[in-house]
């Protein structure tokens, strides 16, 4: 009785000392809703990390530095598993904050937002960050630009390189060290950008917007194959997806994890299948939209993929 329906839904057991992965597996075999898609997102990137002819792009968008995700981008960096890395302005804005030891802070999203204003504290959901952190942050961005050859001109991710080496810890940082480019085609949209305006006031340098797209485009054009996590949608999204539509190729490997929905016609919410229609994304390719919150799913997607690759 009901063979033709397929494999029966098993029932999940929880049990002390499960491992993540464990815990992922036993999703998949329950293989229901979000659940059973972020098993086959599991499954997708461990096969785009294992294979050694794939460029790995990384698209970040959405406050993931304040929410405590960072870490696990810097990880990756650091293991080799990002190969080219796009992000909004903001999160690397964050992720210079806390280079330079300044903190995010526990909060609450049920609160007076005009009493944090008087506080001088910026919320972000239910995430706090004091206005001197930005003070710190405008006095370590104007010594830096400071730095830059005067009637020079720099390319966007020359210019996070430039800050990522005069960090000590964080996204920008691991990524110099590491000599992976980081672009941020939506630089201006930040307070990066900002600071970089106050520079400009007083200082000749300009900050090239196209010239990361030589580099970019050749290294689309050559990739033999090319896989994608994306976290979020906006600007990373389509700036990485749409790399390869100059080329005869599209991505083999996509995971997107998103809250965003589809049917309202924004890029964030839209499907990888959609992708497809576009050319951005191969017919053949392995792809998966995850729905949920990034700050749930990217951390037990990476340690279930993690511990594959290491103790698999």
């Amino acid at each position: 009785m009901g063979k033709e329906c397929g494999e029966p839904v098993t029932q999940i057991h929880c049990r002390p000392k499960m491992t993540v992965c464990e815990l992922v597996d036993a999703m998949g075999k329950a293989g229901a809703y979000n659940g059973g898609a972020l098993y086959r997102a599991v499954g997708i990137y461990e096969s785009m990390l294992r294979d050694k002819k794939a460029t790995k792009f990384f698209g970040l968008a959405g406050a993931m530095v304040p929410g405590g995700m960072g870490g696990i981008v810097t990880d990756l960096i650091a293991g080799g598993h990002i190969d080219v890395l796009v992000s909004t302005g903001a999160n690397l804005t964050h992720d210079i904050i806390e280079a330079i030891g300044c903190h995010h802070y526990h909060g609450s999203a049920f609160c007076s937002d005009v009493e944090l204003r008087h506080d001088e504290i910026n919320r972000i959901y239910d995430v706090y960050l004091p206005n001197d952190a930005f003070e710190y942050f405008e006095g370590f961005m104007q010594k830096v630009f400071s730095e830059l050859k005067p009637e020079s001109r720099i390319s966007i991710s020359a210019l996070l390189n430039h800050i990522g080496r005069r960090t000590k810890s964080g996204i920008l940082h691991t990524a110099a060290k590491k000599e992976i480019p980081v672009y941020c085609p939506a630089v201006q949209d930040s307070m990066v950008g900002l600071q970089y305006w106050l520079f400009s006031q007083t200082h000749d340098v300009t900050v090239d917007a196209f010239a990361d797209m030589p580099v970019l485009m050749d290294r689309c054009f050559t990739a033999q194959k090319a896989g994608a996590l994306l976290i979020g949608g906006g600007v990373p999204k389509n700036f990485i997806l749409q790399s390869m539509l100059m080329t005869p190729n599209g991505f083999d490997y996509a995971v997107q994890l998103t809250g965003d929905r589809p049917d309202l016609g924004g890029l964030s919410g839209a499907t990888l299948d959609e992708a497809r229609s576009w050319g951005k994304i191969t017919e053949e390719a392995q792809a998966v939209t995850v729905y949920g919150d990034a700050t749930i799913t990217l951390p037990v997607l990476v340690a279930a993929v993690m511990e594959r690759i290491h103790h698999g």
